[in-house]
């Protein structure tokens, strides 16, 4: 015989009939603490109503109305932990019209391993699609990232910083098998730190992607003359993390692009793409030849040679990063305070620094007596805490 029960009366403003309580009742269990919404069924012959684990159980009465109870759940929920809800529409809105999301497993989660609520709410806000992953997938995940980096707390300083290196993809087996593969071809701990801190979008590629880049790379070696292909793939991929990010396609233009604009040898290219000519390797070739090109144009209107101009960019290949207008403004504000062409062909790294800095630190220094028409300008691009020094001696 089932036994009776007295009625459970829920208010019809929110969406739910009276009901009764019998055995086997199918029921919506919406969790306030975890912030997880499913259907279930209960197999016991009571329902019991803890306050830690369930809100309401009844059958809904309109869908439309239930969904519309779910996506304020979900907002107070939000909200209450601090994210910025127009942010996070705007970037990712279909996460809004899911069914299913688990905001506060991944607020616990993230708590237990060492991220404060501020960190928490700027992450979601930056990347809502992270409170689709369940508890389990992320644990997981995080258990691999700790195969690579050292603390729970550098992966949380990475996951402020990028978000979406983490939550992007869920596909764990994914991860695991690139990290298998990076340390098979001699790759380090330390460089796939490095990877994981500055492309960590490189462990989202499929495998065949990145087996691809890595072949690629040794056939480059091996044509160049090379005979440690793990040595040199290990020397670009921790000079240029962005490279596993690139196409084929692209890194090998650039590398028969700086051949060409340089006229290297194998000998001079393979020295250039293992130091300094690394970092500019995944530019885009075209954006990489209008800006040698460029350069070339506002120093040949300086009196520079072509052979002057070769040795000044292959001497800091980094130059070819800047854009036209911005190289060309800076040149000019050099030339104008009277510094020599020669001064900043001898030191390019002057370059390095924005035009507001070039602008105050030529103020700063002359009005300190130095004379940059004559003395080293190197002190236009040291740290700031040298720079201060040098100024403070000046200033006497």
């Amino acid at each position: 015989m089932v036994p009776s029960y007295p009625p459970i009366s829920i208010p019809k403003g929110l969406g739910y009939l009276t009901i009764m309580a019998p055995r086997n009742l199918l029921y919506m269990r919406s969790n306030f603490l975890l912030g997880s919404r499913c259907w279930m069924i209960r197999f016991s012959t009571e329902i019991l109503f803890k306050s830690v684990s369930f809100r309401l159980f009844g059958v809904k009465r309109n869908n439309a109305d239930g969904e519309s109870l779910e996506k304020d759940e979900l907002l107070n929920n939000l909200l209450t932990m601090g994210v910025d809800i127009d942010m996070a529409k705007k970037r990712q809105p279909g996460v809004f019209n899911r069914m299913v999301t688990n905001e506060q497993d991944l607020k616990m989660f993230l708590l237990s391993k060492g991220a404060s609520k501020q960190v928490i709410a700027s992450i979601i806000s930056r990347y809502p699609r992270a409170i689709t992953r369940t508890s389990e997938s992320l644990s997981k995940r995080w258990d691999l990232w700790r195969k690579i980096m050292a603390s729970d707390l550098e992966i949380v300083n990475i996951l402020e910083r990028s978000p979406e290196s983490f939550f992007r993809s869920n596909n764990n087996l994914n991860l695991e098998n690139n990290i298998k593969f990076f340390y098979s071809v001699g790759l380090t701990r330390k460089c796939l730190c490095r990877l994981l801190t500055n492309a960590p979008r490189t462990f989202s590629n499929s495998l065949d992607l990145n087996k691809q880049m890595v072949e690629f790379l040794q056939s480059v070696c091996l044509s160049l003359g090379h005979k440690d292909p793990a040595d040199f793939v290990r020397k670009i991929i921790f000079k240029n993390p962005f490279i596993l990010i690139r196409s084929t396609k692209r890194v090998k233009t650039n590398i028969e692009f700086l051949q060409s604009a340089f006229s290297l040898n194998s000998e001079e290219l393979l020295a250039l793409i293992c130091g300094p000519g690394a970092e500019i390797l995944d530019l885009s070739n075209d954006y990489a030849k209008r800006n040698y090109t460029n350069i070339k144009e506002k120093l040949f209107s300086l009196g520079c040679t072509e052979e002057e101009v070769q040795k000044f960019v292959f001497s800091y290949p980094d130059m070819i990063y800047l854009a036209e207008k911005k190289f060309n403004d800076k040149i000019d504000c050099l030339i104008q305070e009277k510094i020599n062409i020669s001064q900043i062909m001898e030191s390019p790294r002057v370059l390095d620094s924005s035009l507001s800095t070039l602008k105050s630190r030529i103020k700063e220094l002359v009005n300190a007596g130095y004379n940059l028409s004559t003395s080293n300008i190197t002190p236009l691009s040291w740290s700031l805490k040298r720079y201060k020094a040098k100024l403070k001696k000046l200033n006497g």
